[in-house]
């Protein structure tokens, strides 16, 4: 079982915890973990571009000129694509690029995440994380006491305003719940900072 150390806000060690084998000890899997990134993102995309066709550019109902006699070529509008202030052809239209993978997938890539996470001595316990106000100073502090340079995900068991808010203006720095956390976040991220709670909502849900 991969030992990891609990730290206090302080930044002071208090003892080592076991991280369970199934969850946070496999051996990564890499093209899985991939293929979570490109659905993640695919599923962020809105898909609201839009272009306008020939039959929905307004203007264009006569005919330029007649068609035989004139030198010119054949014309039957001036909103056809060829013509500046034309219809767009071929252009994008409002699709939906969201696609699903399943289950054993998705759970293979967060396994596969939380263990490279591991190996690359990147994951960070503490055994509580509460504030008495709200104030970013208190989790700037905090990360310096842990030695945190970059970026950093902060995974909590619950909501708590104080911690989100506290930590919202910093850059680089990002706050998520046990059931909102998701690969691509992990790997984003150079530090997995999670409460000791958490970790064991964690186990519960994919060991």
């Amino acid at each position: 079982m991969p030992k990891v150390s609990v730290f206090d806000m302080t930044g002071k060690q208090l003892a080592d915890t076991e991280l369970s084998d199934a969850v946070f000890g496999i051996t990564p899997n890499k093209e899985v973990m991939h293929a979570m990134v490109v659905n993640y993102l695919a599923n962020q995309r809105q898909g609201t571009q839009s272009t306008l066709t020939r039959t929905e550019v307004s203007g264009g109902g006569k005919k330029p000129w007649r068609q035989k006699g004139t030198g010119h070529a054949r014309q039957g509008s001036i909103r056809a694509p060829q013509w500046i202030h034309g219809g767009i052809a071929l252009g994008p239209k409002p699709r939906d690029y969201r696609y699903a993978l399943n289950k054993k997938v998705r759970r293979l890539a967060m396994k596969s995440a939380l263990s490279s996470k591991v190996i690359d001595n990147n994951v960070i316990v503490l055994d509580a994380l509460k504030f008495e106000e709200f104030k970013t100073k208190n989790v700037v502090n905090m990360l310096k006491a842990l030695n945190i340079e970059g970026k950093a995900l902060i995974v909590m068991p619950e909501v708590d305003s104080k911690v989100i808010k506290s930590t919202a203006n910093i850059p680089g720095v990002k706050t998520t719940l046990v059931n909102t956390l998701n690969v691509y976040d992990i790997l984003n991220y150079d530090k997995f900072i999670v409460v000791q709670d958490a970790v064991a909502k964690i186990e519960e849900v994919y060991a």
